[in-house]
């Protein structure tokens, strides 16, 4: 499944750069034309990153990298019991 979901992202990544290059640099007073290609261009960005998001998630529960550490933001942290 996990092959799949990649060819699926990059065909999705393609198709984002294909039509977004058609949406940006069609004539303006073809309108309708520039919408489709914005269109397509904004499901295959879409689609893209529910895809390499997926790959990232399944990366990290079969342990192919590590899941990142994140510092504590210093307002979270809890205080001593008489700090308050």
């Amino acid at each position: 499944m996990q092959k799949t979901i990649a060819i699926l992202n990059v065909i999705a990544w393609g198709g984002f750069w294909a039509f977004g290059y058609l949406a940006l640099t069609t004539d303006p007073s073809e309108a309708h034309r520039m919408m489709i290609a914005l269109v397509l261009a904004t499901l295959g960005g879409a689609v893209g990153l529910w895809a390499w998001f997926k790959l990232v998630r399944h990366a990290e529960t079969t342990g192919l990298t590590q899941k990142p550490k994140f510092a504590v933001p210093e307002h979270l942290r809890t205080m001593p019991e008489g700090e308050n």
